[in-house]
């Protein structure tokens, strides 16, 4: 008999490339998943992977049960959703993925209230920067900066992301050409809000990177220089003032994302009114004030 939690650890790796990535998805040590897909290769008899210092790429063989197990895959996760969306009441476990900025800001802060109205319902908000795979069960919902392309999936418009340029009021009295910034590393420079950073620099440096907005917001509230924030999250810090800027700020808009046959279950409604609710209330679609304050 095939163990199918050996193949799901071996459809990790096969997304994934490598034993260290597998196991972070799948949040064992990489010790584990290499036990797994040995195992596997003793059921099946066949060798599937290449085993390399760094990455572990898949034999022929390794690529043909790879195509196969894809569509078991997909068909497990398809019986998850649909057992979860026919329990008819309020009582189940939903998880939001969302990007760290307003998982950490927006969503946690109002979870108390949340369970106040819903007390059966058991949230979990994962805040990743990156896109989760919804069809591998890694989050029933996702708030997601970029639109999907899935013809597969529900989803729903529910805010734009404004930015500002923000500092602590020390550093945002100086004259404007001795002022020096703070921005993503290297890896993130394709970020809408980086670019337009880029744009704003006229010669001035950056002089601080972070690979997140709240390393920058650190920096930014020590006094290092002036950084580029989500105005739900700038306008909310006491010592930051937000600052004129001659290029408008860029939005980002903010989509709501989840399959069809979860929209069925209330519980998964019920955490979706939730979290349009919120992002609709600290980044509505329309903007009332000048972008420019």
């Amino acid at each position: 008999m095939i163990d199918w939690q050996d193949l799901h650890h071996f459809t990790a790796l096969a997304r994934t490339g490598s034993l260290s990535a597998a196991a972070r998805e799948l949040g064992v040590d990489h010790a584990t998943v290499g036990r797994r897909i040995a195992a596997l290769e003793r059921t099946l008899d066949l060798r599937l992977i290449d085993r390399r210092p760094r990455t572990s790429p898949l034999t022929a063989d390794g690529r043909a049960i790879a195509e196969l197990v894809a569509g078991m895959e997909e068909n497990v996760e398809a019986i998850r959703r649909y057992s979860k969306s026919a329990v008819s009441g309020l009582s189940a476990a939903v998880k939001i993925s969302a990007p760290p900025s307003i998982a950490a800001h927006l969503l946690a802060p109002k979870a108390a209230l949340f369970h106040t109205h819903h007390p059966n319902i058991t949230l979990t908000i994962a805040g990743i920067a990156r896109s989760v795979a919804l069809n591998s069960g890694e989050a029933d919902i996702a708030v997601r900066m970029i639109r999907p392309e899935e013809s597969d999936l529900l989803v729903r418009r529910i805010g734009a992301m404004r930015f500002g340029l923000y500092a602590i009021l020390s550093v945002a009295q100086r004259p404007e050409e001795e002022w020096v910034f703070i921005g993503y590393d290297a890896a993130m420079e394709h970020l809408t809000q980086q670019t337009w950073l880029r744009n704003l620099l006229d010669g001035r440096p950056i002089v601080f990177r972070a690979t997140d907005v709240f390393g920058q917001l650190e920096a930014a509230r020590a006094g290092l220089g002036v950084v580029a924030l989500p105005r739900f999250l700038g306008d909310r810090e006491a010592g930051l003032v937000r600052l004129p800027t001659e290029i408008p700020s860029p939005t980002r808009d903010l989509w709501l994302v989840t399959y069809p046959d979860l929209r069925r279950s209330p519980a998964i409604r019920a955490v979706m009114d939730f979290v349009a609710d919120v992002v609709g209330q600290s980044c509505p679609l329309r903007d009332a004030s000048n972008s420019a304050l």
